[in-house]
């Protein structure tokens, strides 16, 4: 039997590894330096070419261009226009590009064992949902059923645990049992930090954390999530 061979227009044959594994094929898609993280924030729906900028600290307009060039190329995501009264371009991923998902979440524990992964870094909203996703512990969650809202900035996020089961996505956050104001790296030093909320609370800045409604179920919350121990 015959192969037909198929050729990828997207790279560069020299930046493309000649391989027929899954896996060198699905690097020679997303494996750009910055490539991965430009898929990770666009996991919880579309983005402005700005929010992009934005939240990927380090990463000049140059090289995001030609990232989003590539994967859309590729397939992995699309341009579109919103409707008025937005009318802005946005990003986002293809049904196909949503399906990496879990490459992340298997990835995300397997890194944060590392000796060298250091939590304190900055980290994005979309990054600390994408976390809460994958280091949920639903052993720890038993019969929780809770609805928490998190004002991440400009970012409005919506986390639900129930049966064991947690979901991550924006939303309106006012029918929420309990409501998070702070940064991501404040809430990141929460959960999986362990810092009291006391100690967030008292603090001054763009650093503090606010806590509106049932604190006692937020303190829950963050029980669900412990790092795992570092590899020997």
């Amino acid at each position: 039997m015959k192969l037909e061979k198929v050729t990828n227009q997207s790279l560069p044959r020299s930046r493309r590894y000649h391989d027929a594994c899954g896996a060198a094929h699905g690097l020679d898609l997303v494996g750009e330096r910055w490539a991965l993280l430009v898929i990770r924030e666009l996991m919880m729906g579309p983005r402005r070419f700005s929010d992009l900028r934005k939240d990927l600290c380090g990463l000049s307009a140059n090289v995001l261009t030609q990232r989003l060039e590539g994967l859309e190329a590729s397939g992995v995501l699309q341009r579109r226009k919103l409707p008025p009264p937005a009318s802005v371009q946005v990003y986002e991923l293809t049904d196909w590009g949503y399906e990496i998902e879990p490459v992340f979440m298997v990835l995300g524990r397997w890194a944060a064992r590392s000796p060298q992964h250091d939590p304190t870094l900055p980290i994005s909203a979309v990054s600390i949902m994408q976390s809460f996703k994958t280091m949920f512990d639903p052993a720890r969650a038993l019969d929780a059923k809770m609805r928490l809202g998190f004002v991440l900035g400009e970012d409005r996020m919506v986390v639900t645990v129930a049966d064991g089961v947690i979901d991550a996505r924006r939303g309106e956050v006012e029918a929420c049992d309990v409501v998070v104001r702070a940064p991501a790296q404040v809430v990141a030093a929460a959960v999986y930090g362990k810092v009291p909320l006391e100690a967030l609370e008292a603090l001054e800045g763009e650093g503090t954390m606010a806590i509106e409604g049932d604190q006692a179920t937020f303190a829950r919350f963050v029980d669900f999530f412990h790092l795992p121990a570092k590899a020997g």
